[in-house]
C-alpha cells in the first residue's frame, strides 16, 4: 500500500495522534487495526514519514494508538522496527 493512500485512510486517527490525552476514536482504531493485521510496516512507514509531520502528527505519541485501542497482536513499545 502507497504511503500517501495509507496515510489518508488514517485521517480519522490525526486528533490523537498529536494528543496523548485525546480519546481514540472508534473509526481510527479500526483503520489501525486494519493497517497493522495487513501491513504493519507500512504503519510505521507512515507514522515515520515527512506527511506525517505535516500533518501535526507526533510520532512518540501516535505509536501508542495500537494500545490506547486494545488492539492485540500490536508492535510491541514504542519502536516501530521491532515487529514481530
Amino acid at each position: 500500500m502507497p504511503i500517501r493512500s495509507a496515510a489518508a485512510s488514517l485521517s480519522p486517527c490525526l486528533s490523537a495522534a498529536g494528543n496523548a490525552g485525546a480519546k481514540v476514536p472508534p473509526t481510527c482504531c479500526g483503520k489501525v487495526g486494519a493497517l497493522i493485521r495487513t501491513a504493519p510496516k507500512c504503519l510505521c512507514a507512515v507514522l515515520l514519514s515527512p506527511l506525517a509531520k505535516q500533518a501535526g502528527i507526533k510520532p512518540g505519541i501516535a505509536i501508542t494508538i495500537p494500545k490506547r485501542c486494545n488492539i492485540r497482536n500490536r508492535p510491541v513499545g514504542k519502536k516501530c522496527y521491532t515487529l514481530p
